[in-house]
């Protein structure tokens, strides 16, 4: 894999996950708990899928195949999505929605702020430009995890269960391979060990002012930005991509 290979990889990633996990919110739509809620979520899933087009169209510029944003995000395997494993997990309940979020958006908060300070000029960009969102999703996940944990025994007990179940995919998040080796090698991408620490303590902060318990479970899923996927993102990928495989090549 050459820099180029790379650095193209890298875009199609950080859009996977954009894409997934808009996807993911976009199901709650006139589903939400309350209307408030129902629009937030709403609009924190629009804000993913306006990242993920950001970074297919430099990752399809970049490629230089005639591909566009949307052949990359309606017209890939699921073993071609590199996507990190929580952002695919279904919904399950407000809270858990809301407890997905928030650890996602801890870790996306410290990802771009990292790469703003990147090398490459674009992904320095959209990173900033990300990061203004991120923080705000980052915001109203805590205040709502905090919410729900300090609330009554029912809402503390389903974001405890909620964070137990999740636990096991944070690991995930972490994770390297050769497109990231070769990147921070370039002072390109970020080395995601130098934001772990800064993700651990945060998300340990918010868990405490919850009055809800860390999971002490050490074994972590791998896989996702391999190829590895859960059965979930299948399912996922056969909503979200059937108008384009019903219908190939059609324009609005």
């Amino acid at each position: 894999m050459n820099k180029q290979e790379a650095l193209i990889n890298y875009f199609i990633r950080l859009g996977d996950n954009n894409l997934v996990l808009g996807q993911r919110l976009a199901e709650w739509c006139s589903n939400g708990p309350i209307l408030e809620e129902d629009l937030a979520m709403t609009n924190i899933s629009l804000d993913h899928f306006g990242q993920a087009e950001f970074m297919y169209d430099t990752a399809a510029e970049l490629e230089e195949k005639g591909r566009t944003a949307d052949d990359i995000a309606f017209r890939r395997s699921e073993r071609q999505y590199c996507n990190n494993l929580i952002t695919e997990i279904p919904n399950g309940d407000f809270a858990f929605t809301t407890v997905r979020q928030m650890l996602y958006s801890a870790f996306a908060k410290f990802l771009y702020e990292a790469l703003s300070e990147s090398k490459h000029e674009t992904l320095a960009a959209l990173s900033a430009r990300a990061l203004k969102e991120v923080k705000y999703h980052y915001r109203h996940s805590s205040e709502w995890v905090v919410r729900l944990g300090q609330g009554t025994a029912e809402s503390k007990q389903r974001t405890q269960f909620a964070l137990n179940e999740i636990w096991t995919f944070t690991g995930n998040l972490f994770e390297m391979n050769e497109t990231d080796n070769i990147l921070i090698a370039e002072g390109i991408a970020v080395d995601l060990n130098s934001i772990y620490p800064k993700w651990v303590f945060t998300v340990n902060e918010i868990i405490k002012n919850a009055g809800l318990e860390i999971p002490t479970q050490t074994y972590m899923q791998k896989g996702g930005i391999d190829g590895m996927h859960t059965e979930h993102l299948g399912h996922l990928l056969c909503e979200l991509q059937y108008l384009q495989r019903a219908y190939p090549d059609a324009k609005w």
